[in-house]
């Protein structure tokens, strides 16, 4: 039979295409991995890899082992989380994604509290894109994540939490940041900034561009929210912009104005997720609990920015 490691090293190969990265990846030698695959072969009695070609690519047959081996990995890995458990609090490292839109804004106040009530969880918090780590997910390589909706994956558990306005904001002196009363209609023409294209907010924007006849500046793409609340405060145009980072040290609403155009009332939804059958399921509904009690707490407080009717 295979061990597992064997099937370790089999899913590296798939994931970076690469023997030495993933050696690498494995914390292997390269002759230890590749050994380990032709024994894997021998034992199989298939060709897993083909090595005529310069990269490396599975064999169709390698593929369909591969997928079952991924199955069979995060299969065992739930089976050791599910012998570590405690039976009245979480132990041990939580790899939790979140999308860099969002958790610099949120996590903070959200890692103290787990902390004074786990203080035997680690969180090793990772922030990346929706889409890559949903994937790395369902893949085993995030044990939970935090991420705007939609979030798409096989075999993920997906537990809506929050919704959070985005608001509308301009220099001080924007002809818009001017008038003392705005209509939708007033912003159609108006040119905004946004994030590059692979941030789910990105989309969020170039829909509400598209609904109101703003035009989405694609040479001014910023590389995070940071980057746009400064190119929206020195003149380039408007910015969209998620009401925690608003409200947070990090973001804040130094050098801009919010506007508050009559019927605007756009927002994001905000879930957690995890693998549909982990062995910390409870613990991880828990902390996505835990989260949306803390984010609707920071979201409850008076409106950002805007001046009452």
């Amino acid at each position: 039979m295979p061990t597992l490691r064997q099937l370790e090293y089999l899913v590296a190969i798939a994931d970076v295409e690469h023997f030495g990265r993933a050696a690498d990846a494995c914390h292997v030698s390269q002759p230890t991995l590749s050994q380990q695959l032709r024994a894997l072969e021998e034992r199989l009695d298939v060709v897993l890899i083909d090595r005529r070609n310069p990269g490396v690519e599975l064999t169709p047959v390698g593929r369909e082992i591969t997928a079952r081996a991924r199955r069979v990995i995060i299969e065992v890995q739930d089976i050791r989380d599910l012998a570590r458990r405690s039976r009245d609090h979480l132990v041990g490292t939580l790899r939790f994604g979140v999308t860099p839109t969002l958790g610099p804004y949120l996590m903070p106040p959200i890692v103290a509290a787990l902390h004074r009530e786990q203080p035997d969880l680690r969180l090793h918090i990772r922030e990346g894109m929706p889409e890559e780590q949903a994937l790395l997910l369902s893949r085993g390589g995030l044990d939970m994540l935090l991420g705007p909706l939609p979030i798409e994956g096989g075999d993920i558990e997906i537990q809506p939490l929050f919704r959070e306005r985005l608001f509308i904001v301009a220099a001080p002196d924007h002809a818009l940041s001017q008038r003392a009363k705005l209509r939708l209609s007033d912003l159609s023409g108006a040119k905004v900034i946004s994030l590059e294209p692979r941030h789910h907010l990105h989309r969020q924007v170039a829909e509400v561009c598209a609904d109101l006849g703003m035009v989405l500046l694609r040479d001014y793409e910023g590389t995070s929210l940071d980057s746009i609340h400064q190119m929206a405060a020195s003149g380039v145009g408007l910015a969209i912009l998620p009401e925690l980072y608003l409200r947070s040290d990090v973001g804040g609403l130094a050098g801009v104005k919010v506007l508050d155009p009559k019927g605007w009332n756009f927002t994001r939804s905000i879930a957690a997720a995890w693998r549909s059958g982990a062995a910390y399921g409870d613990a991880y509904r828990a902390i996505a609990n835990r989260v949306d009690a803390e984010a609707r707490a920071l979201l409850g407080t008076p409106r950002v920015g805007a001046a009452p009717r």
